[in-house]
């Protein structure tokens, strides 16, 4: 038995119980991955990540409470937040991934830059039969990435009433919509460029918080749309996120704050 510690973490959050919690455990040597997924499920947030140390940079893997994820920025997010503000370690910090790259971050007193690989989003050639039925009303387009479908809606408002059918949108195969639409305001009622909400309840989870790996085709998205490289979003969730994006030729750029919800130990059978 081993004690380790375990940090829970608010992510594109300026305060505490808003933006989108993470689990985040720092390691000196990887864990198996049927324990990992086990502390995901256990945890049942979003996402659990597990750091390893390797020279300057740090392996990162992620875990919802079903299945290892692809790529999540939240909880990159709150990863870079433990390291700079509970262990100390200085930035800019180099997270490397399975699937998507590099991933850097930098920041200081809870405020983080987050820099992810730009992701555009095609068409979508075939639409599923049960798109129709979870969108009887329609949409204005639809387009998809690697991972996820994202439905653009009419109105900011529209999306702020979307009624997800969880066992429909696990139909859709992927198990992973967006739903997004031009302007809307924040939670304070500040305007901002686009709101969106995501669903994922093929990977266990019926709706995000806040969600940062979206926003890698979200920012270009409507970059392209509206003709600005600068955008604020604003994830219209319960918990609600506001998060700023700058798009370049090949990255996004996101800007969100984090705040520690709690940190304790943990012993497993290692």
């Amino acid at each position: 038995m081993r004690d380790f510690t375990m940090y829970q973490v608010d992510a594109f959050a300026d305060r505490l119980f808003t933006g989108n919690p993470a689990a985040v455990m720092v390691l000196d040597a990887p864990l198996p991955d049927a324990m990992m997924l086990a502390i995901a499920a256990e945890n049942n947030l979003s996402e659990t990540a597990f750091l390893v140390p390797e020279g300057d940079t740090y392996a990162i893997r992620w875990f919802t409470p079903s299945q290892e994820a692809a790529f999540c920025g939240h909880a990159t997010l709150a990863s870079a937040h433990v390291l700079m503000a509970e262990l100390g370690v200085t930035g800019p910090l180099v997270f490397t991934t399975r699937e998507v790259g590099t991933l850097r971050v930098t920041g200081r007193d809870g405020c983080y830059e987050l820099d992810l690989p730009r992701i555009d989003a095609t068409p979508m050639e075939a639409i599923p039969p049960a798109l129709a039925e979870i969108f009887p009303g329609g949409w204005t387009d639809v387009v998809r990435n690697f991972e996820n479908i994202f439905v653009v809606l009419a109105t900011p408002e529209a999306v702020r009433a979307f009624l997800p059918n969880a066992a429909r949108i696990a139909a859709l195969g992927e198990g992973c919509l967006a739903v997004t639409a031009e302007g809307g305001t924040d939670h304070y009622g500040n305007p901002v460029d686009f709101v969106s909400r995501y669903f994922a309840p093929g990977h266990g989870i019926e709706e995000d918080p806040v969600t940062g790996s979206t926003q890698a085709t979200l920012a270009p998205y409507w970059a392209g749309r509206l003709g600005k490289d600068e955008l604020t979003a604003f994830q219209a969730s319960a918990r609600g996120g506001r998060v700023g994006c700058r798009v370049t030729a090949d990255r996004v750029c996101l800007t969100g704050q984090a705040v520690t919800y709690l940190k304790g130990s943990i012993r497993l059978p290692v």
